[in-house]
């Protein structure tokens, strides 16, 4: 079997630097360009929406519709991802949200007043994020040696969330326009990631012929159960993030408590991922490599203190910096965990390892946005943020009793046995 992992370490100095590989980089920018789309289209998709209903659960159910195709797809998908070419599907999956893009156009130019047609096409959309997220993080070790891993974990995360912050606010500058403009472009976008990712070689690699049975399938959890470690980091991110959704809410933020325009809220979207991206970029050149546990949990205790600012916050200011905050600390847990998952899982089970990584994620982020919704029609907007960030913290600390060895972990595996 050959795997960019298996590239020598004594390579030169060079090789630490992820970005000098061309297959990287055309992977790299296929996933910007995805991310951005993507996030252009949430911002038109969630204020046309709640401009629609004015109810939050709306807003709720728009994670919701993403999240349902998306669990019960995700680990049969990392199946496939371990038997298949992963360059092949993660084609298939940017092409497949291309027409989604192409579908909202088209309720909109049709002046589409219901809005089922959106969450039917947020059900499509999920199908492909259910293949796309295992097979984007299996492939990453395939593209450069392993020694330049931690360099390209830094790099795609920064670059994911230099999306992350221009796609939300490019959105909202164009839905000014209207949503049409916002939906047209990213279908251009997302059809360039598709060019982009056909780029892509990928080195031959052995796949298993092993018939596909459930118990292939669920290799990657029993995996994951055998490590504490991983499943440790992994679940702490499923419910820090689960009562921590307050990004899902911010479109009646920015309506409702803090009387700014789409415009404003194309800012507030970005401000979470402004922190992540710097936090990535140090992390680039200052990689965290001593006492790992206590910078993993600390960063989710800064992501649910940040939670806690902005829920009591009424100022537009404090509240983008608390977002920025929080995505600064969510990006130091994200960097670690991925590290951590990925360095530890051999690449033959990587996809089905990764599959059920991003059942966690998908969980936290999608179901995250749901339990928001519905607590904020429950008991209002304010109380519903502040109570997600008291739970954060709170699952921080449980965590720490529960899964000692992570919270002590000092070095990442590969540079010293935990």
């Amino acid at each position: 079997m050959v795997d960019a992992n298996s590239t020598s370490e004594a390579d030169s100095i060079d090789s630490a630097k992820a970005f000098t590989y061309a297959n990287f980089r055309n992977y790299l920018f296929a996933r910007f360009f995805t991310t951005l789309a993507v996030q252009m289209q949430s911002v038109a998709i969630g204020w046309q929406v709640y401009a629609a209903t004015g109810d939050p659960l709306d807003l709720g159910l728009i994670g919701l519709a993403q999240f349902l195709p998306f669990i019960i797809l995700v680990l049969p998908a990392g199946q496939i991802a371990d038997r298949m070419n992963r360059k092949l599907i993660l084609m298939g999956c940017y092409a497949v949200e291309t027409i989604c893009a192409i579908l909202l156009l088209s309720f909109t130019l049709s002046g589409m007043t219901e809005v089922w047609p959106v969450f039917a096409v947020l059900v499509l959309f999920g199908g492909a994020r259910a293949f796309a997220m295992p097979t984007s993080q299996a492939i990453t070790p395939n593209l450069v040696p392993r020694v330049a891993f931690p360099n390209a974990v830094a790099i795609n995360s920064s670059s994911s969330h230099v999306a992350t912050i221009a796609g939300p606010a490019l959105g909202g500058v164009m839905y000014v326009a209207g949503p049409e403009v916002v939906y047209s472009t990213v279908g251009i976008v997302l059809a360039v990631s598709v060019f982009l990712m056909a780029r892509v070689r990928l080195p031959q690699v052995v796949r298993s012929n092993e018939p596909a049975t459930w118990h292939t399938v669920l290799e990657g959890l029993r995996f994951i159960q055998s490590r504490p470690v991983i499943l440790g980091a992994i679940s702490l991110d499923l419910f820090a993030v689960l009562f921590g959704g307050a990004v899902a809410l911010l479109p009646a933020f920015a309506s409702d408590v803090l009387k700014i325009g789409p415009e404003g809220l194309g800012i507030l979207r970005t401000a979470p991922a402004v922190g992540a991206m710097l936090t990535g970029v140090v992390l680039a050149y200052y990689p965290i490599e001593r006492q790992v546990g206590r910078w993993l949990f600390g960063g989710v205790a800064v992501f649910g203190l940040a939670i806690l600012v902005f829920g009591v916050s009424s100022s537009f200011f404090l509240s983008l910096a608390a977002l920025t905050v929080m995505g600064a600390g969510d990006m130091v847990s994200v960097y670690i965990r991925h590290l951590l998952v990925q360095l530890e899982t051999p690449d033959e089970i990587r996809g089905r390892v990764s599959a059920v990584s991003a059942v966690f994620i998908g969980a936290s982020n999608e179901l995250g946005e749901f339990e928001s919704g519905a607590t904020a029609a429950w008991f209002g907007l304010v109380p519903a943020v502040i109570v997600g960030g008291i739970a954060t913290l709170g699952v921080t600390a449980i965590w720490v009793r529960i899964f000692p060895v992570l919270y002590s972990m000092d070095r990442l595996p590969g540079q010293q046995k935990v």
